[in-house]
């Protein structure tokens, strides 16, 4: 089947009307971003962020339309804005010696049916984040919490490989969307929408807007918790969903050599500056053993995350093998938690497991706050 081209893809376009303007989107200039590979379609709509709400009925229209088109086998829509400059504060008046008052911070809306949400995060790419993430959640589950998992990483998804998935999620209630499941874990990522060889060639806002549907346009049902396996760096995804997010903590990976350290000490300074609890440090690669002759080899090095976490003053939480059941399982679409649940690999997770819900519990214990509410926006 031929691939749509873009002129087909904004003829369908021209159907979509936006009723407060009364002309079509495409001759209003609110489509961008028009990405066709294999048949999955992704754009973004421009609207003014006062009309957000009022705005998605149009967007699934663009969808609907755009899906009519011959050749197309899947569509991504999303809205995008950019935002006024706000106004500048009145100035107040000081008193010499005085500290400066800080304006309080608007509060977070907390995700439906979900307890405590937990950001796995890494400075760097390349030291086994998704991997560590999709484990803890395996993890967590076997404790007995009911898990999910938000694979946050639009340009780079793994989740889909990493467990095994694909097809698509069920669309459910209008524009709400049923995750995908496996051992046990309830799934989200973008890889699910879109071919895995599409490259996402999409702006800051686009991003954070998928980012916000894949959080809060999903029926997750009653979780106890949901891991979020974040963008490497400290990035617009990064501190958008730091922001936005109620998030109960943050787990930070890192591999043990100084180069993965210096960027790990970055997103543990994104994450307090934004007043996110972290939970700990995660060194990933921490030793290797000869499967032959049992030799240990520090291959990265030894102990930095440790001493790191120890300077910092957070809990370390635990190192992780290089060893090759892990990379085997995870490349299998089998987590070596959930491929050998017994053997000393999904220990080692399991541990990480119980001490990053630990740091959770005694986060709010001694911040005194309670979990996320549930917020109905």
């Amino acid at each position: 089947m031929a691939e749509p081209s873009r002129d087909a893809i904004e003829t369908a376009l021209r159907s979509v009307i936006d009723p407060a303007r009364g002309a079509d989107v495409v001759t209003l200039g609110m489509v961008s971003d028009i990405i066709a590979v294999g048949g999955q379609v992704s754009f973004a709509l421009m609207i003014d962020p006062a009309r957000a709400g009022e705005m998605e009925t149009v967007r699934q229209a663009a969808e609907d339309a755009v899906r009519a088109v011959r050749g197309v086998t899947g569509v991504s829509a999303v809205l995008t804005a950019e935002r006024p400059p706000s106004p500048a504060p009145p100035r107040r008046a000081v008193t010499p010696g005085a500290p400066p008052r800080r304006a309080p911070a608007p509060p977070k809306a907390g995700v439906p049916g979900i307890g405590a949400i937990i950001a796995v995060a890494s400075g760097k790419g390349g030291v086994g984040k998704s991997t560590t993430a999709v484990n803890l959640a395996l993890g967590l589950a076997a404790s007995g919490l009911r898990t999910g998992i938000l694979d946050a990483d639009i340009y780079g998804p793994s989740l889909p490989r990493l467990l095994g998935l694909s097809g698509r999620p069920e669309q459910v209630e209008g524009k709400l969307m049923r995750p995908m499941e496996r051992y046990g874990l309830k799934v989200m990522s973008m890889g699910f929408l879109v071919d895995e060889e599409t490259p996402m060639i999409w702006r800051g806002p686009m991003v954070i807007s998928a980012l916000t549907q894949m959080l809060r346009e999903v029926v997750w049902g009653e979780l106890d918790v949901l891991v979020v396996d974040m963008p490497p760096g400290t990035g617009d995804a990064q501190l958008t969903m730091a922001q936005q997010v109620p998030l109960a903590g943050a787990v930070i990976v890192s591999t043990p050599q100084d180069l993965a350290l210096i960027d790990a000490r970055k997103g543990l300074a994104m994450f307090r500056r934004v007043d996110v609890p972290v939970l700990g440090i995660v060194e990933n690669m921490s030793f290797f053993v000869c499967p032959h002759c049992g030799e240990r080899t520090e291959l990265f090095a030894h102990g930095g995350a440790r001493h790191e976490a120890e300077r910092l003053g957070v809990p370390f939480l635990g190192e992780v093998p290089l060893h090759l059941a892990i990379r085997e399982t995870s490349d299998a679409g089998t987590p070596v938690v959930a491929a050998d649940p017994e053997g000393p690999h999904a220990a080692i997770y399991r541990v990480i497991a119980d001490a990053t819900w630990e740091a959770v519990r005694h986060e709010r214990e001694a911040g005194g706050r309670p979990p996320p509410r549930i917020v109905l926006e």
